[in-house]
């Protein structure tokens, strides 16, 4: 695939979280609080009201043929049906989730019986009008709770030495106040009165932020970490305690809280949720009710997701899983963008069974987490598309770690209480890991691809994914054959930690998908940490090596590990017409005088390679949170001022108190991540577990951040001389002219719908 995007600096991050408000006239209140360590705006549920993209007297562009109805979802107004498809054409909100979270003002039946009465000749002002009497504002059904027992000095506070680094911790800690949301059981649909699409919750939780105003399954596992160490246990019980209603529900856990979603789950981290828990409050009480549903999940995914594969390397069958969603209509939250996808005029025409399996593989990435990115494409040519996904002919290596470790994390739980299934989880974790170890391992390359069904063999796109393994306690015995080769299989994360200024990619692919370059995501910093920290120590330990004479770091990789020649891999900017070169020691431009920028103080002790690239890759985290929350209007009281209004207003900030974002640019240190089928999210939750989780686990090697000057035109990352030497002052990113802002955005919004 061509790469087909563009960058967008820290001039561009408030503009990114309010082209909604921009484009779908989104209407908010604010109030500001104050908390010990920091200024914290609060807002109001939003209400985005339609604006239309042609004349209210134009008539809406013909449609395709309506999809089948869907047996999972049946609503005739949140659902796969003429109404759903007609909203969707008019294109009246930037974001297609927002008419699917907008509850009605009126009976089911009479919002029908007014969409029929303009569902011939339909015009824009005729929808517009629909929308306004029939439809009050989108996530009405739940609302903000005051979170009274915030403790505003945790224990892991006392982890962290830096002033700067901790009362950033603390002021994320109170991020959570924002966040905390429950159902508000006076606006529910109930009885005939009206619909929605919500899944009512009984429980308190935490939501993501911004569109995602719902509990999220995935996302919940690094929120219920940061809640673990803000010591909020009675939210994380209540987290898992909605988990569990679901499942007695519905059998699953579904991708969020929403209708729409019940066809589909997530990467299934309940049990592992469970066990951070209870190993973190020691309060068991909550199994009587968790393990039989704990086993519910499993038997769930083994029913609906597993395969079995005959491996072309050992002749071996094995069970393994993969995400395959039952699905042959656009998703009602992305209907207009999966809508497009399959109806491209551009495009060969697809017929009607063409168009199903290409609406299932759009609905199985989703369930993946990663929508989308070229690890689910069935080729690597250019031109590649999303109508080119492969999703459900793959074996996910991530996914199958996670059962993995489900089936140990619930073996472990039982607690010799009850010896038959402590021993069936057992048989079924060897089993899935000598599948992995077969199917998913590389001992050549030293490293971990997802398994191509289509083709029978390895994937050779190397991701963040390779990581899981490891975290999940899966150790192929080449690695922990010597220290030379656990490095190997970890020397990508050197590689980052040289040549870029960010954290690590979800791959080292260049497109416009949200889960490919240069976008970083904050679980993926948790899963590489924790990687390096589970390696045993007689291959974890020693310096790290140096790279040969002339060469980068990339030279220290295995041959073929990345899939790509060194040229390839994406450029670091270093000024805003000139990248670093591709090759040779100046590539390593983040490498100074010996030691990486942004990388943290070494520990006083003697630190082995893998302590040290953890401590590195935790502070460039660090600086991606910090400095783009600080470049966005952030500020801690007596620590870290605020920034001058003419700095904020670079990044157009000037109103703003700094934002969390879901990801981040790993080229940029203060750049929110981009791509994908809407604008960046801020809010956000599990970038602010990670943080939390982070700060506490390696808050003494944790620096205050050098983070670029926003009124300078080049800040931040640095060119080495060929000795490695260079000073701090010839380290800079490109930043993108405020100039560009119109013609950057017109090209994001043109991407959210047209991948």
């Amino acid at each position: 695939m061509s790469p087909s995007f563009f960058r967008v600096s820290a001039a561009l991050l408030p503009l990114l979280l309010t082209c909604t408000s921009v484009y779908g006239q989104n209407t908010t209140t604010a109030t500001t609080t104050t908390t010990s360590s920091t200024t914290i705006t609060t807002e109001d549920i939003p209400t985005a009201t339609p604006s239309p993209t042609g004349a209210l007297t134009d008539p809406l562009p013909s449609q395709a043929a309506l999809p089948p109805k869907q047996a999972w979802c049946l609503s005739e107004i949140f659902c796969a049906g003429e109404l759903l498809q007609t909203v969707n054409i008019a294109h009246l909100y930037p974001d297609d989730k927002t008419f699917a979270d907008k509850p009605t003002t009126k009976s089911a039946q009479e919002v029908l019986n007014a969409f029929r009465n303009i569902s011939s000749g339909t015009t824009y002002g005729q929808v517009v009008e629909f929308l306004q009497e029939d439809f009050t504002g989108e996530g009405q059904e739940l609302e903000p709770l005051t979170l009274a027992n915030l403790n505003p000095e945790p224990a892991f506070l006392k982890n962290v030495t830096n002033p700067v680094v901790k009362g950033f911790a603390q002021a994320v800690h109170g991020i959570w106040t924002q966040l905390i949301r429950g159902t508000n059981s006076t606006s529910l649909c109930s009885g005939s009165k009206c619909e929605s699409s919500l899944i009512p919750l009984n429980h308190t939780f935490v939501v993501p932020g911004g569109r995602f105003r719902e509990q999220y399954y995935w996302d919940s596992f690094w929120i219920v970490e940061g809640l673990l160490e803000s010591e909020l246990y009675d939210i994380a019980n209540a987290t898992l305690q909605n988990f569990m209603d679901e499942l007695n529900t519905f059998g699953f856990i579904p991708n969020g809280g929403r209708i729409y979603y019940l066809n589909r789950s997530q990467p299934p981290l309940f049990i592992q949720m469970l066990s951070r828990y209870v190993a973190a409050t020691g309060d068991r009480s909550i199994l009587t009710r968790a393990l039989p549903l704990a086993e519910k999940e499993l038997t769930w995914w083994d029913t609906n997701r597993s395969v079995s594969v005959k491996s072309p390397f050992t002749n071996q069958t094995h069970k393994v899983y993969h995400y395959s969603v039952t699905n042959s209509a656009p998703r009602p939250e992305s209907y207009l963008t999966d809508y497009t996808t399959a109806n491209d005029p551009a495009l060969p025409t697809l017929n009607d069974t063409a168009k199903a399996a290409l609406y299932a593989e759009l609905a199985s990435g989703a369930e993946s987490g990663w929508d989308y990115t070229t690890r689910w494409f069935s080729h690597q040519a250019d031109g590649a598309s999303l109508r080119d996904l492969n999703v459900r002919n793959t074996i996910a290596v991530d996914l199958n770690s996670i059962l993995y470790a489900s089936h140990i994390a619930l073996r472990d739980l039982y607690n010799n209480t009850n010896p038959s299934r402590q021993s069936a989880h057992t048989t079924a974790a060897n089993a899935l890991r000598e599948a992995i170890l077969d199917l998913n391992w590389d001992s050549a390359k030293l490293a971990f691809y997802d398994f191509n069904l289509a083709s029978n063999s390895r994937n050779d796109i190397f991701t963040a994914a390779a990581f899981y393994p490891y975290w999940s306690g899966i150790y192929p015995k080449e690695v922990l054959a010597s220290k030379e080769s656990a490095f190997g299989a970890f020397s990508s994360i050197h590689l980052v930690m040289n040549r870029y200024n960010g954290t690590f990619p979800a791959t080292f692919i260049e497109t416009h998908l949200q889960w490919d370059a240069p976008n970083a995501w904050p679980p993926h910093q948790y899963i590489a940490l924790q990687a390096l920290r589970h390696l045993p120590a007689n291959v974890s330990s020693g310096a790290l090596p140096t790279r040969p004479e002339g060469k980068s770091t990339f030279a220290l990789l295995p041959a073929g590990q990345l899939g790509l020649e060194e040229a390839k891999l994406p450029g670091q900017p270093l000024t805003a017409d000139r990248n670093a070169t591709t090759s040779g020691p100046d590539a390593d431009v983040s490498l100074l005088s010996g030691s990486v920028f942004n990388g943290g103080n070494a520990s006083t002790t003697e630190e082995g390679w893998a302590a040290a690239l953890g401590r590195q890759l935790a502070n460039r985290y660090y600086a991606s949170t910090l400095c783009s929350w600080h470049a966005s209007g952030g500020s801690i009281p007596d620590i870290l001022p605020r920034l001058s209004d003419a700095e904020l207003n670079v990044t157009q900030s000037t109103s703003s108190f700094g934002h969390m974002f879901e990801k981040f640019s790993n080229l940029d240190i203060d750049s929110a991540g981009r791509g994908g089928e809407y604008v960046v999210q801020a809010g956000f939750g599990w970038t602010n577990g990670v943080l939390l989780w982070v700060a506490s686990n390696y808050g003494n090697v944790l620096a205050a951040p050098q983070c670029p000057n926003l009124l300078e035109g080049v800040t931040a990352g640095g060119s080495n001389t060929k000795t490695g030497g260079g000073s701090e002052n010839d380290a800079m990113v490109v930043r993108t002219p405020a100039f560009a802002v119109s013609i950057v955005l017109a090209g994001m919004l043109s991407l959210l719908y047209y991948q």
